[in-house]
């Protein structure tokens, strides 16, 4: 992403968010964005996947919180904010040097710079040298080879596709890259690729690609580490009498978990092995048993309950919270 492409693009109306918007705020709105726009979802729509890119470069820099500081401070001169303003120490309010000191880390000194003429170059050489770009000038004299810039960039996966692991192409600044993403990866975990950011200046080394992922949430499963969880509804006779109920697993098929007899809703049972597969281990399935509460009853269903409940009428089973509570 170049300095022109921070002037031109209002990164804030990409994502529909304001100005003063927060980090919650903007990551939200980048993620029903993304779901929205992703390829996956628009196949064959090239204005979708313009969007999605654009989009992506948005969170990247908004993001960040340097990154953001810098863009909200190149937007403001740009549109006619601070204003450009000679040397000495006269001069009460920071202008277009301070700011640029600030971002450069150079305190409460000036930044020199030339508007134009046979010298060093003005307003797009000090662009080029804050984005990285340019070469010998800018500031004065040949600097010394500078590494490369690092870059960011976003992905969203499915969940099935994170917790198995995949290989993904992004476009990274009109270059194809190919990453692998781990099995297992987590919502919002970075992967630093060391050499694919912008290429160093005069044999510098290139700097790092760092890429956040974002993973869709799934109708039934949900990580929690290399463990799964799914919660399964069982009904009444089923939990209170025990039960063989088929569970399902991340790879379409199903195992068959034992319901012990009296198990209360929210209970979990543990299933070996049968969790997301990383290099490193497998985790489980943990089965959250909900017993499920008939909204209706037939006559013949009811009379049984009724029976039920007269045959269990001795037994108080808010005993314990009552004690407990005196306490």
């Amino acid at each position: 992403m170049t300095g022109q492409d921070w002037l031109e693009k209002d990164f804030y109306a990409l994502l529909g968010v304001s100005k003063d918007a927060d980090a919650a705020t903007v990551k939200k709105a980048y993620r029903k964005l993304a779901r929205q726009l992703h390829p996956d979802h628009n196949p064959g729509d090239p204005k979708a996947e313009e969007r999605f890119k654009d989009v992506g470069e948005a969170y990247a820099v908004l993001s960040d919180p340097e990154q953001r500081q810098q863009y909200d401070q190149l937007r403001t001169m740009a549109s006619g904010g601070p204003r450009f303003t000679a040397g000495g120490r006269g001069n009460a309010g920071g202008g277009f040097e301070d700011v640029l000191g600030g971002m450069f880390g150079q305190g409460g000194g000036r930044v020199r710079y030339s508007t134009g003429g046979g010298g060093a170059g003005g307003f797009e050489d000090i662009l080029g040298g804050l984005f990285g770009g340019g070469g010998a000038g800018g500031f004065g004299g040949q600097r010394a080879p500078q590494r490369g810039v690092d870059l960011t960039a976003n992905t969203t996966l499915p969940f099935r596709t994170a917790a198995e692991g995949s290989t993904v192409t992004l476009q990274v600044e009109n270059r194809t890259v190919n990453v692998r993403i781990p099995a297992g990866v987590r919502d919002g975990q970075k992967i630093r690729l060391r050499g694919k950011g912008r290429p160093g200046e005069a044999g510098a080394p290139a700097g790092d690609l760092v890429i956040e992922v974002h993973v869709m949430e799934h109708p039934v499963f949900s990580a929690d580490g290399t463990n799964l969880r799914v919660t399964v509804p069982v009904a009444f006779d089923e939990a209170a009498l025990g039960a063989q109920v088929d569970v399902p697993t991340l790879d379409g098929g199903t195992v068959r978990v034992k319901i012990p007899a009296g198990t209360p809703s929210g209970r979990t049972l543990r299933v070996k092995g049968k969790g997301i597969t990383t290099p490193k281990e497998t985790g489980d399935l943990l089965v959250t048993v909900q017993v499920v509460v008939p909204q209706k009853l037939t006559p013949a269903a009811r009379e049984a309950v009724q029976a039920f409940g007269i045959a269990t009428s001795g037994e108080d089973v808010r005993a314990g919270l009552l004690a407990a509570a005196r306490q």
